[in-house]
């Protein structure tokens, strides 16, 4: 594990562009002294421009209620993690994503079905701010989880035999299908294609890591399938609600990755959580959603 768990730090440390620092310390400071560490993850982290693109970042709290004080905004956190917002700063638009220590430790990990945090994590991500050194060895921790638990969990089911980019390959197919989503069935090919050397060096210290906590990632993927996808239309109407004009972003969105051309009525955007789980049937008719 400590190999795998190496590879995880030397990976986060990996410096970023100064605005999207600025714009981590920005999110954190958003949430005062709840904020832990902030996480950037995704294709943007692949471009040197970023006009035109919305950043994807995960805060990670030391716990709901004091990210957001009394109110709804902490439960629905800790029912239907995460909460997602979105955020600008110095000309760059983004989204964050909320969890606590506590849920991002445990949803990196093979005891939840959902697929949506590991999923992310096995691939690249920075640590663009943490509070102190406490606050970046939890995050290491946690996300030295995740790659072993996507392998175990896709090995269930999956000959063992495989060439590692080809598992890859197959095991992120398998958790593009357990979530509602816009992007082409290509996709879960190209984060690996994007760079291969990345999964290789993985390879033996994830599959070791998986070994040695005797990790057993059972659930059934039908399983894991049709509870991803209902936790997706969940978190898709709560989104709508804690997004200012979160039903015009789900449209972009999908609008960006499935070549649809989806418009937004005025009635939709007065009420958007009404529209946004109206579209999901209409949007898997059209298979601009899977």
């Amino acid at each position: 594990m400590s190999q795998l768990r190496d590879l995880v730090a030397a990976e986060l440390r990996q410096p970023v562009d100064p605005k999207v620092r600025a714009l981590a310390e920005a999110i954190a400071a958003r949430h005062g002294d709840s904020s832990r560490a902030v996480l950037f993850y995704g294709s943007c982290l692949r471009e040197h421009r970023f006009d035109g693109l919305m950043l994807d970042f995960y805060l990670i709290v030391s716990d709901y209620r004091a990210a957001y004080g009394r109110g709804w905004l902490a439960a629905a956190n800790r029912l239907f993690p995460p909460n997602v917002f979105p955020f600008e700063h110095d000309g760059l638009t983004a989204k964050y994503a909320v969890l606590s220590e506590a849920d991002f430790h445990r949803l990196n990990g093979p005891e939840t079905r959902n697929v949506s945090v590991w999923a992310r994590f096995a691939q690249p991500s920075r640590l663009v701010w943490a509070a102190d050194a406490a606050a970046e060895g939890r995050a290491i921790a946690a996300i030295a989880r995740a790659a072993p638990t996507l392998l175990s969990a896709a090995l269930a089911v999956l000959p063992n035999d495989q060439p590692p980019l080809d598992l890859w390959r197959a095991a992120f197919a398998l958790t593009y299908s357990a979530e509602l989503r816009a992007e082409k069935q290509s996709r879960s090919g190209s984060v690996v294609d994007a760079d291969p050397e990345r999964y290789h060096r993985f390879t033996a210290p994830a599959l070791a890591a998986a070994r040695a906590e005797g990790r057993r990632c059972q659930a059934s993927w039908r399983r894991r399938r049709i509870e991803g996808k209902a936790l997706s239309v969940i978190r898709l109407a709560k989104a709508s609600a804690t997004f200012a004009g979160g039903v015009d972003y789900i449209a972009w969105k999908i609008n960006r990755h499935a070549g649809t051309a989806i418009r937004i009525k005025p009635w939709q955007r007065r009420w958007p959580l009404l529209a946004a789980v109206m579209l999901v049937p209409r949007l898997l008719r059209s298979r601009a959603i899977r």
